[in-house]
C-alpha cells in the first residue's frame, strides 16, 4: 500500500463516549443502505463521522514554477505536496487556502480558479484544490515543512509525492482544469 493511502484521520474511528452526556457510543445500522452510526445507549444522540475539509493551491511563480513543500510531519513525512491544509471551522474555503499557502511557503497568493475537488472512497478528507500565482512574499518553509521548492512542470517529483489528492491535483492543473471562482 502507499504512503498517499495511510493517513491518520482515516483510521477507523475509536470514538468511545457521547460528547453530549458521556454514555457509552455503539455502532447502530439506522437504516438499510447507509454505513452503521455511532449512538450513545444511554441518550439516542448519533455522532455523525462527517468529512474533514481541507484546501490546497497549486501555485504558480512568475518564472513559470511550480511551488511545492516537503513534509516534516506525518501523515507523509518527507513527501511533496502544494501548500495545504485543514479548513477552520466558519472560515471560507479560499480565505483558508490564502492562508495555508502564507503559512506553509511564505507566499502571498490570488486565486485564480478552481482545479477539482477530490473525495475517495473510505477516506474522511476531502481536498478542494484551487490554482493560483504568487503575487508577493519570499519563498520559505514554516515548521511544517522541511524545504519549500520551484519546480519545472517537467521535474515534478511524481514518486514523491505524500498524497493521491496531490498527484490529482497536479495532474488537472497540468491539464488546464480551470473553474472560475464565484463572484
Amino acid at each position: 500500500m502507499a504512503d498517499w493511502q495511510l493517513h491518520a484521520h482515516d483510521d477507523a474511528h475509536t470514538f468511545r463516549f457521547c460528547p453530549r452526556c458521556g454514555g457509552a457510543l455503539e455502532r447502530r445500522l439506522l437504516k438499510a443502505g447507509e454505513p452503521e452510526r455511532l449512538v450513545c445507549g444511554r441518550c439516542a444522540f448519533v455522532f455523525y463521522l462527517d468529512p474533514k475539509i481541507a484546501v490546497g493551491t497549486v501555485i504558480m511563480t512568475a518564472r513559470e514554477r511550480l511551488v511545492l513543500v516537503r513534509r516534516a510531519i506525518d501523515p507523509g513525512y518527507g513527501k511533496w505536496v502544494f501548500p495545504g491544509g485543514y479548513v477552520d471551522r466558519g472560515e471560507p474555503l479560499t480565505t483558508a487556502a490564502i492562508r495555508e499557502a502564507r503559512e506553509e511557503c511564505g507566499l502571498d497568493v490570488r486565486l485564480d480558479g478552481l482545479v477539482n475537488i477530490y473525495s475517495y472512497a473510505g477516506r474522511a478528507p476531502v481536498i478542494v484544490v484551487y490554482a493560483g500565482t504568487a503575487v508577493d512574499g519570499t519563498l520559505a518553509a514554516d515548521e511544517e515543512c522541511l524545504e519549500a521548492a520551484e519546480f519545472d512542470r517537467d521535474a515534478i517529483p511524481w514518486d514523491e509525492l505524500a498524497f493521491r489528492s496531490t498527484g490529482d491535483g497536479l495532474r488537472d492543473y497540468l491539464a488546464g482544469l480551470r473553474h472560475p471562482l464565484p463572484a
